[in-house]
């Protein structure tokens, strides 16, 4: 459940706001000052976003938004103020507010700010990773792994960026493996260099050596200028070699020298060129199963293996289910121009009930595809038809897509039919305000509780407006709230 921290120095609005927040689905936290917000902010960095009052007594809402901006928290703030100047809202802006509404905002439109402040801040978080992924500063906070089962993954990758030492990434297809690689480089002192990838398996078995190594002119048919390898592209850098089980035979006796000795012999070169890189292979298959066989050399597993890291399947940690599925809607929505909001509990209930052989990069791809797909603001489980005719068979699969709102059928203004007018329903008499059901004129108490709660709903709960329009201070207001019992029912009776 997503947190949202609600900000307000009046006790009944942050009330108010918060029973909204928690009925639309959000787990509300709140505080009643500009520092206490900070110091939650500080404390936990995966709050979803923050509604936020702009005048309060110690740490105004302004003063809030430049500590998050000198102190590097990104959490999305949606401001709410009494004030409607234009100033005002330009100002909120220029500080990053994701969103402004002045008080009192409808439930509708409080709930509608929210999600899209979600939505903006997954965005911009697949931004920021995608951009730390090309810069070569790829790290922990950039991968969502969130999930028990990661732990030890990310505890592994920090200690191996802490050293040189060969790092070999094993686990099955699509679960990550080269973002567990760039988590390794972007925490250790090569972030920012080269990396690059190799998929040793979609190489040539003829082409192999030439492109890691490199080659010069001449050296066979075609080679007609020299041509540099992934060795040296990565000078400086890393470099990953991807199913590093599919190496040749041949070609694997060349790369135990190049890490033993740190030099390479491009084909068909008269002596070896020094290269400083770190390696980093992965491997969907299991390398001492391998070596035992005879397909892939001993002792150039040993060498590899010295600090292995095994990343988890999909199925084993679907604590990051829900938040991989909104990192793929945000991401895809935006590049196909579809407004898909999110995901309903019944989709994602069918989503985590499936085993995932494919991990992540079939998650991806289902997603994708229902984004295409879906014409609703939220995907729902006809939009993932192949994993309703896996999960309950081909027939369900057809009944739930059969039963998705269709448009009705056009018909010919000639044939379209009277629309039936409803009958007025019979006027019935108003009761006098003051007068009860029997007829006997109400007790002042009675009246009086009545003029507070429709002032009350009048001015959206603003008790500052309340207690001026009947006359009354502040105080003696809160006081006769919980003389007649108000106190508690406020929110539920507003709400």
């Amino acid at each position: 459940m997503t947190r949202v921290l609600v900000v307000d120095d009046d006790p009944v609005q942050l009330r108010l706001t918060a029973e909204i927040a928690n009925r639309a689905g959000f787990k509300p936290l709140t505080a009643t000052g500009g520092e206490q917000a900070l110091a939650i902010l500080r404390d936990d960095r995966k709050i979803g976003v923050m509604i936020l009052d702009l005048v309060m007594p110690d740490l105004d809402g302004m003063g809030v938004m430049s500590a998050m901006r000198a102190e590097g928290l990104t959490t999305p703030v949606i401001i709410q103020t009494a004030s409607s100047s234009l100033e005002t809202v330009i100002s909120a802006m220029r500080q990053g507010a994701a969103d402004y509404f002045v008080k009192p905002v409808s439930p509708e439109r409080l709930v509608v700010s929210l999600r899209n402040a979600m939505k903006l801040d997954t965005l911009e978080a697949a931004i920021r990773s995608e951009h730390a992924r090309r810069a070569g500063t790829f790290g922990p906070r950039d991968m969502i792994a969130s999930a028990p089962a990661m732990a030890r993954v990310l505890t592994l990758s920090a200690k191996a960026a802490k050293s040189p030492i060969p790092v070999l990434i094993e686990g099955e297809t699509g679960v990550g493996k080269e973002l567990v690689a760039r988590i390794i480089q972007g925490s250790s002192d090569r972030a920012g260099r080269p990396f690059v990838t190799v998929n040793c398996g979609a190489i040539p078995p003829n082409l192999v050596e030439s492109v890691l190594f490199g080659h010069k002119r001449g050296a066979f048919t075609g080679a007609v200028s020299d041509q540099t390898g992934k060795f040296s592209e990565a000078h400086g850098g890393t470099l990953f070699l991807d199913e590093v089980g599919e190496l040749p035979l041949d070609t694997q006796v060349k790369l135990l020298r190049a890490l033993q000795e740190g030099e390479i012999e491009p084909v068909g070169a008269t002596r070896a060129e020094k290269v400083n890189v770190r390696v980093i292979s992965a491997t969907n298959r299991r390398l001492l199963n391998l070596a035992k066989s005879g397909e892939f050399r001993e002792d150039l597993f040993y060498r590899l293996n010295v600090f292995p890291i095994y990343v988890p399947p999909l199925r084993e940690r679907l604590e990051d289910l829900p938040a991989l599925i909104a990192h793929f809607i945000a991401r895809f929505t935006a590049e196909t121009g579809k407004r898909v909001l999110g995901i309903t509990p019944t989709a994602l209930d069918l989503l985590s009930a499936y085993d995932w052989p494919g991990n992540v990069r079939q998650l991806e791809n289902a997603v994708y595809r229902a984004v295409v797909l879906s014409e609703a603001a939220f995907l729902e489980p006809e939009d993932f038809p192949q994993l309703v005719a896996q999960a309950a068979g081909r027939e369900e699969a057809l009944r739930v897509v059969q039963q998705a709102p269709v448009p009705p059928m056009p018909i010919h203004i000639d044939s379209a039919p009277a629309r039936l007018r409803p009958e007025p329903a019979p006027s019935l008499p108003m009761q006098d305000r003051f007068l009860s059901p029997a007829g006997a004129l109400q007790p002042l108490a009675e009246i009086e509780r009545e003029a507070i709660a429709f002032a009350i709903d009048f001015h959206g709960g603003r008790m500052s407006r309340v207690a001026r329009a009947l006359g009354i201070g502040r105080s003696t207001l809160y006081r006769k709230l919980h003389e007649y019992g108000m106190a508690e029912g406020l929110i539920n009776d507003a709400a």
